[in-house]
């Protein structure tokens, strides 16, 4: 199973990246070198949520290598795999939408930021973090790694932050996301929250 993950995330990543860079002009480098105005928050964030991210998967493997975890039924890890897929994709499908879409949160102006509000972002105002977070709670389950899930766990919450704390930037800096919060009225789960 590990190597479907694998598979999955290696293919996703390099499509959406590869769509990006045709279609995206400057994007890539924004992802890769941001300009000024990263938010002094951000950071430790962005640097805590990537190894949060490596831990879950160093966890997964040696769960794996050691059989600290009971044995995950096929048919649980197979869910979990649909899961990931469906958080993999409205993430990426999150990054191909967005021309702003970033690994650190700072207000564009140098690229002209507006308000992005088509694709995924008529149902959610943070859909990239949406999908990351269940892609996320998805992989220890994938990897049937249990242990992996307190990691998972860490990381969903500090996203959750994240998001707040992003949406409060884009609240009173962005020029119009207060209209756009109003008719889109849910960050991360349409309906709920």
């Amino acid at each position: 199973m590990a190597w479907v993950y694998v598979a999955l995330r290696v293919g996703t990543g390099l499509a959406s990246t590869l769509i990006i860079a045709s279609k995206r002009a400057g994007m890539l480098e924004e992802r890769f070198s941001p300009g000024e105005g990263v938010k002094a928050w951000d950071r430790p964030l962005a640097s805590i949520a990537m190894l949060l991210s490596l831990v879950t998967l160093v966890a997964a493997g040696l769960d794996m290598r050691f059989g600290w975890s009971p044995e995950l039924a096929l048919g649980v890890r197979l869910a979990a795999l649909i899961l990931f897929v469906l958080g993999d994709t409205l993430s990426k499908w999150a990054a191909v939408t967005n021309r702003f879409y970033s690994r650190i949160v700072r207000i564009q102006e140098d690229r002209g930021h507006t308000v992005v509000d088509q694709g995924p972002y008529r149902f959610v105002r943070h859909p990239g973090y949406a999908g990351g977070l269940l892609a996320g709670l998805a992989t220890p389950i994938v990897l049937g790694s249990l242990w992996a899930l307190v990691a998972a766990g860490a990381l969903t919450l500090l996203l959750v932050v994240r998001t707040a704390l992003e949406d409060n930037t884009l609240h009173d800096e962005l020029p119009g996301y207060d209209q756009y919060a109003q008719r889109i009225r849910y960050r991360l789960v349409p309906g709920a929250w």
